[in-house]
């Protein structure tokens, strides 16, 4: 088995990028700038395909690298992430360790206000503990998401309407068209920490937008999560604005969920 890396980037210089990220594998990088084109080179031996485009959106950069792999394992992947020699063997080790995994989780090195989980031993990933998960974090057999017609959400994530949830919604799909989800421990990279390009505070926009996410997450128990999310977080995010308020927010974002019931952009 062959890993291929496939890299979301945003006016990024694609001939270096290769090296500032220590890519040992194949990759395919779409770099959302001002123009479009395509070029491609070597690094390490390993080809490095390059397309830009002028849209906006994370989703859509996933799904355009989606569209293009062509080695039988992918790993999703960031600009700012810098990997560990050898992460190559440890991915294609534990997808032939274990032939059921249609998915597999791996650790990476982040800033500690960033992090929102790590795996401590190889175990299946259930409906109750997805949602912690980032899209960098996910290797793939390609086949296997290709048979299931997952991709990306268009509405959720960075340069979209609604500002993160896109991987959370990647991997909800991925579970409900039956895929087979595990976590192992290994860590394979590190986080370069740089300011979030969507996070402007916990303020209104947050918290509706979180409202809407917990719709399509969990239908109709999206008031019973947000309750759940909002007391679990509150030293963190109640400091300016109280729980009754973000709630409300949060109400209001899953009404507008359900208003769009239907309509979801894939």
């Amino acid at each position: 088995m062959k890993l291929q890396v496939l890299v979301a980037a945003v006016n990024e210089e694609v001939n270096t990028l290769a090296e500032k990220m220590k890519l040992e594998t194949d990759a395919i990088i779409v770099n959302q700038c001002d123009n479009f084109g395509y070029q491609q080179y070597l690094h390490r031996g390993r080809l490095i395909r390059c397309f830009s485009m002028a849209e906006r959106g994370v989703g859509l950069n996933r799904n355009t690298a989606l569209q293009r792999a062509d080695q039988e394992l992918c790993l999703f992947s960031d600009e700012d992430i810098v990997f560990y020699p050898g992460y190559e063997d440890i991915v294609v080790r534990a997808f032939e360790e274990n032939p059921d995994a249609d998915i597999i989780t791996f650790n990476f090195k982040v800033d500690p206000s960033r992090a929102t989980y790590y795996n401590h031993t190889r175990r299946r990933i259930r409906w109750y503990n997805y949602g912690r998960y980032p899209t960098y974090a996910v290797a793939a057999r390609t086949e296997a998401l290709r048979r299931a017609n997952v991709s990306f959400s268009l509405l959720f994530g960075g340069g979209a309407r609604y500002s993160n949830g896109e991987d959370s919604l990647f991997l909800h799909d991925c579970l409900k068209k039956g895929l087979h989800l595990y976590a192992d421990p290994a860590e394979i990279g590190q986080e370069v920490y740089r300011e979030s390009t969507w996070f402007k505070g916990y303020n209104q926009k947050f918290f509706v937008d979180r409202g809407v996410l917990y719709h399509f997450l969990y239908g109709r128990l999206a008031g019973l999560f947000s309750l759940r999310f909002l007391y679990a977080h509150r030293k963190e995010m109640l400091k300016e604005i109280s729980l009754k308020q973000a709630y409300q927010w949060m109400k209001q974002g899953t009404l507008e969920g359900k208003s769009r019931n239907g309509l979801m952009v894939k």
